[in-house]
């Protein structure tokens, strides 16, 4: 019998996960990219229920951008994480990023030995 890894992949995953929270909390890309592949995407629906996303640069953009700025305050929760061998998903629920909440789906794979967010899609709540 193998030595279960659930817990030190699911660790590592969090890691990961917590990357991405924080450089948002912080309004700060260069915290978030090394949880994302290079060749990463990103998509959600705009307020006209019309597709938005493309490549993952389009996120650090906005992050790095004049809507967001630090945000202190922002509070964000790890939902779920389903792992299967190399491949997982999680869910992030996040408030008060620079006064928007967000669910986020992250699809992940292990490559080289590391975890990496390899695709993101969003849901941005109304505010309310």
């Amino acid at each position: 019998m193998t030595k279960p890894t659930y817990v030190q992949e699911y660790t590592a995953i969090v890691d990961v996960l917590n990357q991405y929270n924080e450089g948002g909390k912080q309004a700060n890309s260069s915290i978030m990219k090394p949880a994302f592949s290079e060749q990463a995407t990103i998509f959600g629906v705009d307020a006209d229920a019309k597709l938005v996303g493309g490549a993952i640069q389009g996120l650090f953009d906005t992050i790095d951008g004049p809507l967001f700025r630090p945000s202190p305050e922002a509070q964000g929760v790890i939902v779920s994480i389903d792992i299967v061998g190399t491949a997982a998903s999680a869910r992030v629920d996040t408030n008060d990023i620079s006064g928007f909440c967000f669910t986020d789906f992250f699809n992940l794979l292990k490559v080289e030995n590391q975890w990496t967010v390899v695709s993101k899609i969003y849901h941005t709540h109304v505010a309310g």
